[in-house]
């Protein structure tokens, strides 16, 4: 068994850091994980071989719809699954130590939007909301609980009470981020408009089925008119992960430093391609300590210069899913 310092996941600042540590994560899942070394040993793949992180296998995450991802010495203490759509078999995440989870995302949240007890936080999420499940749901529930908490919530369908509430917040000057499922932000500008600049808007989760898919040009600019915002912020994090990377304009998105994104070669998923070019988006997820921190998503995507990365779609024939995957 390999021991691994959980603390030394959330005390990377540099990519050396990033590298030494993926790595011990690495040769610990290939050893414990069941899954992974299975997968490992049907690419031949010898993890002594590997000396960078470039040279790792992604796991398919198709793996977890049908399997269980997780350590052998460990047990579930919450079972994460997706939103899915009907007919379609949910992906499942057995989290065996929510704690990582926690620091993963409170951390993460502090370092792009700085600390949440400033703040007021309005959720307005009813598809996640609707089920069992959600990570989502568990994230928003505890900022909920840390922040501002005479004024922050959720609203489900009541729109006029979200309305009123974000007029309230607009007057009494307080700091205030609403999170809303992409559709039912839709909704919300239909039928009310505010002007309050300093408001952040952030979508996730996408359609799910409730309405079209859109440019994701022509949906920022409707809810920019919509709240009266310059810009939309979006958040991108699946069942899967325990982290999650934030985009403050533009579909543009960053990582936290235990979080990196690299791009496969479509046509040869072994092949990592360089910056600046479109393929499958793998995603590496230190957090993801006591699962898989290496997963192949089915997601398209690109990587700049600056390690930012953008979504530029999905796979033909994969599942439509709630990681905010707009049409590009």
């Amino acid at each position: 068994m390999v021991n691994i310092d959980k603390r030394a996941i959330f005390q990377i600042r540099s990519s050396e850091q990033f590298e030494q540590v993926a790595l011990q994560i690495f040769k610990k899942q290939a050893l414990e994980n069941a899954v992974y070394k299975e997968y490992l040993d049907y690419l031949n793949c010898n993890p002594n071989n590997i000396s960078h992180t470039e040279e790792i296998p992604f796991l398919p995450i198709e793996f977890f719809k049908t399997k269980e991802v997780i350590l052998n010495n460990q047990i579930s203490q919450v079972i994460f699954s997706s939103s899915g759509t009907t007919g379609m078999q949910p992906s499942r995440h057995l989290v065996s130590d929510l704690s990582l989870y926690e620091e993963s995302f409170r951390r993460a949240f502090r370092l792009f939007y700085g600390d949440i007890k400033n703040m007021a936080l309005l959720a307005l999420l009813p598809s996640y909301l609707e089920r069992e499940g959600s990570s989502l749901i568990y994230m928003v529930d505890d900022l909920i609980k840390d922040s501002n908490p005479q004024y922050s919530g959720y609203f489900l369908y009541d729109h006029r009470a979200l309305y009123e509430r974000l007029k309230e917040l607009q007057n009494l000057k307080i700091p205030t981020m609403l999170i809303g499922v992409t559709y039912a932000l839709l909704d919300f500008v239909e039928n009310y408009n505010i002007s309050f600049k300093e408001l952040i808007v952030m979508e996730t989760g996408g359609m799910k089925g409730k309405r079209k898919e859109m440019i994701r040009d022509e949906l920022h600019n409707i809810l920019c008119t919509g709240f009266g915002v310059t810009a939309i912020h979006s958040e991108y994090g699946m069942t899967e992960l325990l982290s999650q990377a934030y985009s403050e304009a533009k579909g543009v998105f960053a990582c936290p430093p235990w979080m990196k994104v690299l791009i496969r070669d479509v046509n040869d998923p072994l092949t990592k391609l360089p910056k600046g070019l479109t393929g499958g988006v793998n995603i590496i997820d230190l957090a993801n300590l006591n699962s898989c921190s290496f997963i192949a998503t089915q997601d398209l995507g690109r990587v700049s210069s600056n390690n930012h990365f953008e979504i530029l779609g999905r796979f033909d024939q994969s599942d439509i899913r709630g990681c905010n995957l707009l049409v590009q």
